[in-house]
């Protein structure tokens, strides 16, 4: 695995996700696309996907919906997406709105949009691969806030009831949500003991260091999985780390140009 490519195309994701952002009169969901870009610059680099149209690919499915600043540019450096594609981003008459809607011939998987319905619509796509006998993961990636939703538990449950371990879920612990800290709005923690008591195999990473997300992909322990990304919400970006108006907000030139500047001084030398 060159972890410094990976690093560059997760750069160049970074910038490109700020160019779409500023090109939208009502603001993007910065803050939770930058607390996954390299999840998702991770996700793509393990995952087997020939094509879209091999029914025995690994599916990535955007539970968080709100992510695609980090969905659309990691599927334009896998080749799915273009530059055009998303330079029609949230403008009208566009396929690639700011929550994802189903399009496989440019790899999205799922309509994101109700927090919930991602994970409990992988618990069926799970299933069905195992009926049809295949060898593929179902990987899953959730908000930390999304997980206030009472579904999401109920699918936790349905994965282990029914012996669903080609599924890996990854949590975005970035401890924010729209309206302020998750640890004020619905406490998760103790989150890990939680998941182990469902009878998760669950690990704990750093959710912006590349090399250490490939390395928790690579393993391959047996039952139901959860990696709990601890990540910090409009990551990069100091106007915006941890700072809930980053959930949606719309970027001024000067506060564009800051944005990058700032990106492009944390990846000097990368």
């Amino acid at each position: 695995m060159d972890i410094r490519k990976l690093k560059r195309d997760c750069y160049e994701m970074k910038l490109k996700a700020l160019d779409m952002a500023a090109t939208t009169s009502f603001g993007a969901h910065i803050g939770g696309g930058f607390s996954a870009m390299e999840i998702m610059t991770s996700l793509y680099a393990v995952s087997n996907i020939p094509s879209m149209q091999d029914e025995c690919r690994d599916r990535i499915i955007v539970s968080k919906g709100h992510g695609v600043l980090a969905l659309y540019t990691a599927l334009w450096k896998k080749g799915l997406m273009t530059e055009e594609d998303l330079n029609t981003f949230e403008t009208d008459g566009t396929q690639f709105h700011g929550h994802a809607h189903r399009n496989l011939e440019k790899g999205i998987e799922f309509s994101g949009g109700s927090l919930g319905l991602g994970i409990s619509y992988a618990v069926g796509v799970a299933k069905a691969c195992k009926l049809k006998g295949l060898d593929n993961k179902i990987y899953v990636l959730l908000g930390d806030g999304e997980m206030d939703e009472g579904i999401v538990w109920e699918s936790l449950m349905s994965i282990v009831q029914f012996g669903l371990d080609n599924i890996v879920l990854i949590i975005d612990r970035n401890g924010y949500q729209l309206d302020g800290p998750t640890s004020e709005i619905m406490n998760l923690s103790p989150l890990e003991s939680k998941l182990k008591s469902f009878g998760y195999t669950t690990d704990t990473v750093d959710g912006h260091s590349i090399e250490a997300l490939i390395e928790v992909f690579s393993k391959n322990p047996t039952g139901p999985r959860a990696i709990i990304a601890d990540t910090i919400k409009g990551n990069g970006i100091s106007f915006l780390i941890n700072n809930k108006i980053s959930h949606q907000c719309v970027l001024g030139k000067n506060k564009y140009e800051q944005a990058v500047n700032e990106i492009k001084e944390a990846y000097d030398g990368e």
